[in-house]
């Protein structure tokens, strides 16, 4: 597949997870409720997730952003949903590696997430694909 397919392709699943986000709303009862926000752009999340027994048994999130902070966040909680919290943290890490244009760890089968890896061009915009995994970070890790 050339470079201008695969750029073609990558666009078209941002936008699917923008415009039909997975996971959106809320949970109740008992669940880490974490707020952030990136005030350069104005992008900003609710993100709840159930977490027992050290697995993340749920996620949801609602937030105001850009089509890029939005569908990392619906990407996000798609692929977190059912991991052990620790899995969810390096799943975390490589992504920022591959945000960060650093070498990451491609044996992990990120899914949509890859979708992503071209903002990396663009470092304005990483704090925009980062929010959602710094707001389960926190949560995981309070």
């Amino acid at each position: 597949m050339s470079f201008n397919n695969l750029d073609t392709l990558y666009r078209q699943v941002i936008m699917d997870h923008y415009k039909n986000p997975r996971n959106k709303g809320q949970l109740d009862d008992g669940t880490l409720t974490i707020d952030m926000n990136n005030p350069t752009c104005g992008d900003r999340i609710h993100l709840t997730m159930k977490v027992d027994d050290g697995i993340v048994k749920d996620a949801k999130f609602e937030g105001e952003g850009c089509s890029i902070s939005m569908a990392s966040a619906s990407m996000m909680t798609q692929i977190i949903k059912g991991k052990e919290v620790e899995t969810a943290l390096r799943l975390s890490n490589v992504f920022s590696d591959m945000m960060q244009g650093k070498d990451y760890d491609d044996s992990i089968d990120l899914g949509d997430i890859e979708a992503l890896q071209g903002v990396a061009k663009f470092p304005a915009r990483i704090k925009c694909a980062t929010l959602a995994w710094k707001a389960m970070e926190k949560g995981l890790k309070e």
